[in-house]
């Protein structure tokens, strides 16, 4: 494990970056030695620098929990980040490219909790229980941190590579649909780019919203009500330059929108 001055360190450098928008090197191989405990007291700490500067906290964002993100990154567990206030996007809104460094956009629902959820044994009926409402959401990546060879112990620090998240669509009640069969369809400038089905997410996209309850329960931590929980992307992530227009059509469930400028 990292002494507590490198862990200060290195949370206030991800700070700086996100400042300055300029990504510093793969902490990975700076600290070979670096474990995945050593990346959440980071992001915990970073977290910490945020809040004293203002910003509030939102809700969750659960990462890698498909293989098509999986797939895509290469690496093979799950993680989780934190969504602060100013990251949550109206549906139709105007994003600046240049505010993040390397945005991509993922697919995926949004539950919002009405009640808490604590680990360490928490179920899918608890999830089901304690969401008001679930909802279309896209996420934009950002990047902190040089993705070339990045690691789970990288990702985690950097947030979850959390930027920002657009909310739109139709908020449903989870017992007034199948949540495993809601589909999405990407579209960038009006070309189809990605679908998925969001049973690709830990085969409900719930679970993956237990899976962070029951993760954090060790550290004293639960899901609050009123928080709300990005469950992860069931497409891979999609690149967006200054001047493209996101479209994501969720059936049903209604669309979104967005475009970068």
């Amino acid at each position: 494990m990292l002494d507590e001055n490198t862990i200060t360190a290195i949370a206030d450098e991800l700070v700086d970056a996100g400042r300055t928008r300029t990504p510093v090197k793969r902490l990975t191989a700076r600290y070979p030695e670096m474990t995945v405990e050593d990346s959440y007291r980071v992001q915990n700490l970073w977290r910490q620098r945020c809040e004293a500067n203002g910003r509030t906290l939102a809700g969750r964002k659960i990462g890698l929990t498909s293989k098509a993100m999986q797939y895509a990154t290469g690496i093979s567990e799950p993680d989780y980040g934190i969504i602060f206030d100013d990251m949550i996007l109206d549906n139709g809104t105007t994003v600046q490219w240049d505010q993040y460094t390397h945005p991509r956009i993922e697919v995926e629902l949004a539950f919002l909790l009405k009640e808490d959820i604590s680990g360490p044994s928490a179920t899918l009926f608890d999830v089901l229980r304690a969401t008001e409402y679930v909802v279309p959401a896209l996420e934009i990546l950002d990047s902190r941190i040089e993705m070339e060879g990045r690691t789970i112990v990288d990702t985690i620090s950097d947030n979850a590579a959390m930027g920002a998240m657009v909310v739109g669509g139709n908020p449903v009640r989870p017992a007034d649909i199948d949540l495993r069969w809601v589909a999405a369809i990407l579209y960038k400038n009006q070309t189809v780019e990605e679908t998925g089905v969001a049973a690709g997410v830990l085969n409900h996209p719930a679970a993956g919203v237990y899976w962070l309850a029951n993760k954090i329960a060790p550290h004293g931590d639960t899901l609050k009500a009123g928080e709300i929980i990005l469950a992860g992307s069931f497409t891979r992530p999609m690149w967006v330059h200054a001047g493209d227009t996101v479209f994501a059509d969720y059936g049903k469930l209604g669309t979104i929108t967005c475009r970068f400028e």
